[in-house]
């Protein structure tokens, strides 16, 4: 029932009134932070992938997976993961397999690349004159990919390997 003002439960036993619904909110969001609280370490991904935000940073749109885009080759156990991204002009080209990463800055430049990988420490990678990069490690759990080169910063999205 209303009570007048406004505030109250309807005949369905909904809040019409900002009051006791901003207070069921809350007394919800104490419950839960109490009953399934978030993991510190999922709380430190998630600030950690605000802060390396780049407001200027073009994000690169992923072009080719070939997880979903590639011909399955019979006969090939463990494939390399083929990643395609393109911003504007620039295309990154990126290989990911258990020996590690490599990849190309198209048209070729040199560049750096910071291999993104949430609250790990960022790797950082330089390409040649020709665009190539390479990495011993194969990145684990959510990465990104940022480039620059000259004043062009480009950022992928996040993926998993």
């Amino acid at each position: 029932m209303s009570d007048g003002a406004g505030h109250g439960a309807d005949f369905d036993g909904s809040f019409d009134g900002d009051i006791g619904s901003g207070l069921l909110e809350e007394e919800l969001r104490q419950a839960a932070a109490v009953l399934d609280p978030l993991p510190p370490e999922l709380l430190q991904i998630a600030v950690d992938a605000y802060a390396l935000h780049d407001l200027d940073a073009r994000v690169a749109e992923l072009t080719f997976d070939s997880l979903v885009d590639a011909i399955p080759v019979r006969g090939a156990a463990d494939p390399p993961r083929m990643l395609t991204f393109s911003a504007g002009e620039v295309t990154l080209d990126v290989e990911v397999s258990g020996q590690g990463l490599m990849g190309q800055v198209l048209p070729p430049q040199p560049a750096r690349i910071e291999v993104l990988g949430g609250p790990r420490p960022t790797a950082a990678l330089t390409a040649d004159d020709m665009g190539r990069f390479t990495a011993d490690t194969t990145p684990s759990g959510p990465f990104a990919l940022r480039l620059r080169a000259g004043d062009e910063v480009v950022t992928t999205e996040w993926m998993r390997v």
